[in-house]
């Protein structure tokens, strides 16, 4: 699984693998079905902590984006339920209410912030829906 981690980077390793399997899923690397890595093998090539992979399993399981299967492990499930995406459109309307906000006291242009949505969206393969 190709998922590069930044040491040095704020954002925590568990989030940045979580991330890292959403943006997977939505350029289309990883697929309905797909298995990921068990825990300890995924930490090791990391080189992180066992709990912390078993943390953005977690989330990710949480999200609906993957399930644990049983003698199979965690697998890439993309069959998640409407109210995963109320809940999922309700979180995403407030973060970037968050972003336009920041955007705004800093004299950034409607225009610019969709120019880098759209980039953003091109980018992790929004274009194949």
């Amino acid at each position: 699984m190709l998922l590069t981690i930044d040491l040095a980077s704020d954002q925590p390793i568990y989030l940045q693998i979580r991330n890292g399997v959403v943006e997977g899923i939505a350029n289309g690397k990883l697929k309905d079905g797909d298995m990921l890595p068990p825990v300890r093998m995924l930490a090791s090539e990391l080189g992180v902590n066992l709990h912390t992979v078993n943390k953005a399993y977690k989330m990710l399981k949480l999200g609906g984006f993957v399930k644990m299967v049983r003698n199979r492990g965690t697998v890439i499930s993309l069959g998640g339920s409407g109210r995963d995406s109320k809940d999922f459109m309700e979180a995403a309307t407030e973060t970037l209410r968050n972003i336009v906000s920041e955007a705004i006291t800093r004299s950034i242009g409607r225009e610019q912030l969709i120019g880098i949505i759209n980039r953003l969206y091109h980018e992790t393969g929004g274009d194949r829906l």
